[in-house]
């Protein structure tokens, strides 16, 4: 007997169902080749809208109650038993939603491993919002750059771009000092 999920934050397509739910993160964790944080599996299936928050949670304590995932050292890994659920119930799943929920789970896996090295903190001082930003190798800081913002919204877009685009950012200051700037206008344009 299946039991229907909450459905508020899922769009239409997405997953009303909390066998069906259980089904994608035993699906999820399985074909991912990385294993997946917790966080990014909220990243993933909640901006997709795929899932409502609180029957992700339910379903991840389930699966670990049922022993098909194990978390270790904050990850998620599946164990044989989930990968035959996997394996065996895929086809219940939509393949719409099975195509969207690994994208974003990759996705959420890129953006955490360029967060980890492009590190950007956005705080509100009492001169506006300032936007911290540093970039990190081999556990020491080799790049650091504070700017003030003229608002909340423009810190966090700015936070958000550095990110992603932080190495690159670093590389074009790196050829610019160094006096090449032909290099430094050569990658500014494949941005």
């Amino acid at each position: 007997m299946s039991r229907e999920a909450f459905t508020a934050g899922v769009k239409p397509g997405g997953l009303t169902n909390t066998t069906q739910i259980r089904i994608l993160l035993c699906y999820l964790i399985r074909t991912v080749a990385q294993p997946l944080s917790r966080q990014e599996l909220e990243s993933a299936l909640l901006e997709q809208q795929l899932v409502n928050y609180f029957e992700l949670a339910a379903g991840l304590a389930d699966l670990e109650q049922q022993k098909l995932v194990l978390l270790e050292k904050g990850r998620y890994h599946i164990t044989p038993e989930g990968r035959k659920v996997a394996d065996l119930l895929l086809t219940d799943l939509p393949r719409s939603v099975r195509e969207q929920a690994v994208q974003a789970a990759v996705l959420a896996q890129q953006y955490a491993r360029k967060a980890a090295e492009n590190q950007a903190v956005v705080r509100h001082t009492r001169d506006g919002w300032q936007l911290d930003c540093r970039i990190q190798e081999l556990d020491r800081e080799v790049f650091s750059l504070s700017l003030l913002m003229p608002d909340q919204a423009t810190a966090e877009a700015a936070r958000d771009a550095f990110i992603h685009k932080g190495g690159d950012f670093y590389k074009i200051l790196l050829a610019m000092f160094s006096g090449s700037g032909t290099l430094a206008a050569e990658w500014l344009q494949k941005l």
